[in-house]
């Protein structure tokens, strides 16, 4: 019995929103497609969440994928960032979570770590692997969307293992495991 299934792979961004969509039969990967949403033009904040939410709906109305897997925000010098990128990440779940697939995060070194087998490798890197990995022809000019389809393909990597990532099957799921954020 052939088992299918379409991963959709984010690297949320309020300036650029990167993603790609890989297939799996069999547990062999079959590159489908990788993209970005420019949000440069764009000064309002929430206009931004309101494009990134609109996409991730058309991407997943479009491709249908069975689970999506997304590069959690990581903490850098710049607090205010950390919480656009937040945002921008949570508008993407929620747009999953409306369409009821399942989405599952990870965080950019255990990312990094499952394509190129080291937790600190440049997004030069992880593009490259993923060229060989997948054959793609040529690589982007920005990398945000490699970084969605590597986000994918991690979670192809870590499928039916027991990952330190959160699961989210749906909204009764995200508020049963965030009994605090709830109030």
């Amino acid at each position: 019995m052939k088992t299918e299934k379409i991963i959709l792979g984010i690297d949320p961004g309020t300036t650029i929103m990167g993603f790609g969509l890989i297939k799996v039969q069999d547990k062999k990967m079959e590159f489908l497609q990788l993209n970005e949403l420019l949000l440069t033009k764009y000064d309002d904040h929430y206009i931004k969440l309101k494009l990134i939410f609109e996409r991730t709906l058309s991407l997943i109305d479009a491709y249908h994928p069975d689970e999506i897997a997304i590069e959690a925000p990581f903490f850098g010098k710049n607090v205010q960032s950390m919480l656009k990128l937040g945002r921008a990440q949570g508008v993407a779940m929620a747009a999953g979570l409306s369409r009821e697939v399942p989405v599952t995060e990870y965080s950019p070194k255990k990312i990094k770590m499952a394509i190129t087998g080291n937790g600190n490798a440049s997004k030069e890197q992880v593009a490259k692997m993923l060229q060989s990995l997948l054959k793609l022809k040529s690589l982007p000019k920005n990398l945000d969307s490699t970084d969605g389809l590597a986000a994918a393909v991690c979670h192809h990597y870590n499928s039916g293992k027991k990952v330190q990532s959160k699961n989210y099957s749906g909204w009764a799921a995200f508020v049963k495991q965030n009994p605090k954020k709830i109030k």
